[in-house]
């Protein structure tokens, strides 16, 4: 037989109602420059795209943080917004040979593609760090497991 437990509704109280008030706009710009977006002191990356497991400075927890893939489809929609009109814009104006086209397009969409990946990383993690998204809420609900 299997036993229901019943969740116990929380109650609002003026101290749960002051939790830290948490600037979206600039956690994200503290994660595009790869610095913590809590105190914007401390590395928010270890590696190129691995996250610290905390900030040196301040202490704040990293690892509950889940980009997954989000970043490289951001990457891959703000580099195509960039490079394709481009393209666009030069085929239809100077009509290059495709072999320089393929010399140019090529290596400016990787290039332009690794340098923004980090920035954009840094950008989704302090985002859901100011939504208090995943694990990054001071007071997750009781009924759902951590990941």
């Amino acid at each position: 037989m299997t036993t229901m437990t019943k969740a116990i509704p929380k109650t609002w109280t003026r101290e749960s109602g002051l939790a830290e008030k948490r600037d979206v706009w600039a956690a994200m710009k503290r994660g595009f420059r790869g610095r913590c977006p809590r105190c914007g002191e401390g590395k928010l990356f270890r590696a190129f795209l691995k996250t610290a497991d905390s900030c040196s400075h301040c202490g704040q927890d990293f690892t509950p943080h889940r980009a997954d893939d989000l970043p490289a489809y951001l990457v891959i929609v703000i580099v195509g917004h960039l490079v394709v009109p481009l393209a666009l814009v030069i085929e239809t104006n100077y009509s290059p040979p495709v072999a320089l086209q393929l010399a140019v397009y090529l290596p400016l969409t990787f290039f332009a593609s690794l340098a923004l990946l980090q920035p954009v990383k840094g950008t989704v993690v302090a985002l859901q760090w100011a939504l208090r998204m995943h694990g990054f809420d001071d007071n997750p609900p009781e009924h759902i497991p951590p990941v």
